[in-house]
């Protein structure tokens, strides 16, 4: 099937409201994000799931982005594809929803912490997958992993000490930065990492969200096992 640059599969009407494909909600730390930020903004949206790892589910995706890869954003003729482009999008699109920290540093510390976390992390991400239905005590980890899991939460640290005094999120009120990194949080809680209690306190108020309490039950009922995440 031929993939059009500006929508999905040809022949298709735009949808009336923003449409977000997304993969399985245990595993997909990259749909979760944003995922996240559109829950957020309050602004009515649908969901296409595509489990992930089956037959057919790159040409599923590719009826809506020719990437192959989820999360795909589709706003009536547009299509955005990349979890941070996504999230960048929706602050533009959305701006009354203040996705970014209104003050100048703190705009430019949160959107450098999610491009490290878009582009980093890989330790962390291969050894600490995300699977929000595991609950392990005594995992292990490499120094690489660690030394991924120290600089999280030095940059949480620091971005809650600079400009977290107006609310319990990275920068006070809820940002991208903290869609960006909530599967982190996710991770560090199933493999149960040790984290300072400032940090615990971040990460409940990050699990507390209305929308990130309905994504961790629609985890836990989804019915695919993926064992290369399961080891």
């Amino acid at each position: 099937m031929a993939v059009p640059s500006s929508g999905p599969s040809s022949g298709s009407p735009p949808p009336a409201v923003p449409l977000l494909v997304i993969g399985n909600r245990n595993y997909s730390s990259w749909s979760l994000r944003p995922w996240l930020a559109l829950s957020m903004t309050g602004t009515p949206f649908d969901t296409v799931r595509i489990p992930l790892y089956q037959p057919g589910s790159t040409a599923r995706i590719r009826e809506y982005s020719a990437a192959g890869k989820v999360p795909v954003l589709v706003d009536a003729e547009l299509v955005v594809w990349d979890s941070l482009a996504i999230c960048e999008y929706l602050a533009e699109r959305f701006p009354s929803a203040g996705l970014w920290p209104a003050d100048r540093r703190a705009r430019a510390e949160a959107r450098s912490a999610s491009n490290e976390m878009h582009s980093g992390f890989a330790a962390l991400r291969r050894e600490l997958p995300m699977n929000i239905r595991l609950d392990r005590d005594g995992h292990r980890w490499s120094p690489e992993a660690q030394a991924d899991i120290d600089r999280v939460l030095q940059l949480w640290s620091g971005l809650r000490s600079r400009h977290g005094g107006g609310g319990p999120f990275l920068c006070g009120a809820f940002s991208i930065a903290d869609a960006m990194y909530a599967p982190v949080v996710l991770r560090l809680r199933s493999y149960r990492a040790p984290v300072p209690d400032g940090i615990a306190r971040y990460m409940q108020s990050v699990v507390d969200l209305p929308p990130m309490q309905a994504w961790i039950a629609a985890a836990h009922a989804e019915p695919e096992r993926l064992e290369q995440f399961e080891r």
